[in-house]
This record gives C-alpha cells, structure tokens and sequence, in this order.
C-alpha cells in the first residue's frame, strides 16, 4: 500500500482525475511481469508450440496488453518469412520456407456490444496463423 501510494502522489493530480485506473496499477504489472519473465515464458512458448503443430492446426493467441500483442505478432511474422538470409544478401541461398500463414494481418478487436458485456474485454487483442509447413 506505501508503494501505491507513493506513486499515485508522483502521478501529476491532473492526471490522477482523468485516469480509468489507479496510478500504480501499471506499476505493478510490469513489476509483475518482470518478476514472472512473463514476456520471456510467452516468447519461449510461441516458438516451440509453433514446432509442434501438426500442418493445418491453427494457434491463436489473445493477449491483453502491448508487449504480448508484439510478441505474437513478431514470431507469427518470423514464422511466416519465406526467406531467413541477411537482407544485405542480394538472392536468396537458403530456400526458406515458410512455418506459418498469418490469418490475422490485424489483430481482432472486440465489438463496442463485447466491451459493453464484459469491460475487461476492451483490450483483448486476438492473433491467429495456421502451420503450413
């Protein structure tokens, strides 16, 4: 409670009025992300899980703030590249080939009927590929 409330007080009042949640609540969560290595697990998980799909199996992805929305959607595009040589390489020598298509270019966002039904919703962000390879 000391922290939360040392925070709130470095939070300018300004913003503290216009503000949906507490000041400290995204405080903690990175917190509670850095403590867990909640970016590192997703990461490890994304890649392996991708290695183990069957062709034709879809992975879906929800994430509920920004830096697990770019996870997913940066080793869904890792995944999804044809070629893996150096960009600087003028023709391709390593005949990659793609893991994964993309079916999501954007992420999916609930409908204002969705937030409206559960406002915890209204950060969700779904991504989805399907193995191909």
């Amino acid at each position: 409670m000391q922290l939360a409330e040392i925070i709130k007080q470095a939070y300018p009042l300004k913003m503290q009025k216009t503000a949906r949640n507490h000041p400290a609540t995204r405080t903690f969560q990175a917190l509670r992300i850095a403590v867990n290595r909640e970016d590192e697990e997703l990461e490890y998980f994304l890649e392996n899980i991708i290695k183990r799909l069957k062709v034709s199996a879809r992975i879906v992805v929800i994430s509920f703030h920004s830096l697990e929305d770019r996870i997913a959607k940066n080793i869904f595009r890792e995944e999804a590249k044809t070629c893996i040589c150096p960009s600087r390489q003028i023709i391709c020598s390593c005949r990659g080939k793609a893991n994964v298509r993309i079916l999501t270019k954007k992420p999916q966002i609930p409908t204002d009927n969705e937030i409206a039904d559960n406002k915890r919703s209204r950060s969700a962000k779904l991504r989805a590929a399907e193995k191909i390879l």
